[in-house]
């Protein structure tokens, strides 16, 4: 599933063709349809990839697959039993396939009409408007594991780090790493009910809701940061944070802009605004978080490096500097490694 979510999110921000629906689209089908009668899997994944790329809706193949595998109780075509895929469907299938191809023709991600998404081997919820996880974002967490990995062991420690996630969502990003840091602990924030609501419910449903602490916060907000004393010391925080620069937001996919929560992903003029507060949070206690804090690892926009880099360098109070940038599957500077220096 993760090389076919790049592939589907790689083509969400192109360009659409225009056409016209087929009446046959959203009705039954006709008696002089050619699928008329006993239709198999295969045939309707055919016939809804026609009607998917005669809409200029992206990933054509790869959605009516989804959709089709779904309703049969796959995951994915590639996992779907191989004689499913000529066995005749069901009326109910038949419907259902219907109803979830009529949401991907209004531009619905596939991953709120399957209702579940795959993000680093986890089986998550999903629904809308709580912000989708991208393919990108699992390298974020590979980085951090690898980082993890090589940090040093205390003789007889027990307890593995203390994990502040800043904008949980979906809990993507902070169930992976309960999932793969097996003595770690998460205090995941998020400014958004929906998001608090989704994370705890995957928690759950991962039996993962012991180690994690979610808390709806505003980071942005001042003297938000002293809610999370209680909960430190942390070693590191870890964010995919609003990036896009605003200018840039009218330029995103359909499936973003009319159905994920658009504060989530902008980021205001030059996309720092919630990344600033990440790194200088408001009116921090004289002992508060960031005496504790070492590192922090950013997913950002290509154009974010030189200026977060340029940022730091402005505020040499803060006591933090650039340590490693790291590219995403596509060659673009994505992820950001930042420690602190000092006392």
């Amino acid at each position: 599933m993760k090389s076919w979510g790049r592939m589907l999110w790689a083509l969400l921000s192109g360009p659409g063709r225009k056409g016209g629906i087929q009446s046959w689209a959203f009705s039954s089908w006709p008696p002089h349809s050619p699928l008329a009668g006993l239709v198999s899997a295969t045939q309707l994944v055919s016939h809804w990839t026609t009607v998917f790329e005669e809409r200029g809706i992206p990933e054509a193949r790869e959605s009516s697959e989804y959709i089709v595998a779904h309703v049969l109780g796959a995951k994915t075509g590639m996992s779907l039993r191989p004689a499913l895929w000529t066995q005749p469907l069901t009326p109910q299938q038949l419907q259902c396939i219907q109803e979830l191809s009529s949401l991907r023709l209004q531009r619905m991600p596939v991953q709120y009409i399957l209702g579940e998404w795959d993000f680093q081997g986890l089986n998550l919820k999903m629904v809308p408007p709580v912000f989708i996880p991208r393919p990108e974002t699992e390298e974020l967490i590979d980085w951090v594991l690898e980082e993890e990995a090589q940090r040093p062991c205390t003789a007889g420690a027990q307890d593995g780090p203390v994990i502040l996630e800043v904008g949980c969502g979906s809990g993507a990003i902070a169930l992976s790493l309960l999932s793969r840091l097996p003595r770690s602990q998460v205090i995941a924030v998020d400014k958004e009910d929906a998001a608090i609501c989704l994370t705890q419910e995957n928690a759950q449903r991962l039996q993962l809701q012991d180690r994690i602490r979610i808390v709806p916060l505003d980071v942005t907000l001042e003297k938000s940061w002293t809610h999370l004393l209680p909960w430190g010391p942390m070693d590191l925080v870890i964010s995919n944070p609003p990036y896009v620069f605003h200018q840039d937001m009218e330029q995103l996919a359909p499936e973003i802009c009319r159905y994920e929560d658009l504060a989530a992903l902008d980021g205001g003029k030059e996309g720092m605004d919630v990344i600033t507060h990440i790194l200088a949070p408001s009116t921090p206690a004289p002992e508060g978080l960031w005496v504790w804090v070492k590192s922090v690892f950013l997913e950002v926009d290509p154009r974010h490096p030189e200026l977060v880099s340029s940022w730091l360098r402005s505020r040499p109070d803060l006591h933090l500097y650039l340590v490693a940038v790291r590219k995403d599957f596509c060659g673009r500077p994505r992820f950001l490694h930042i420690r602190r220096s000092g006392p």
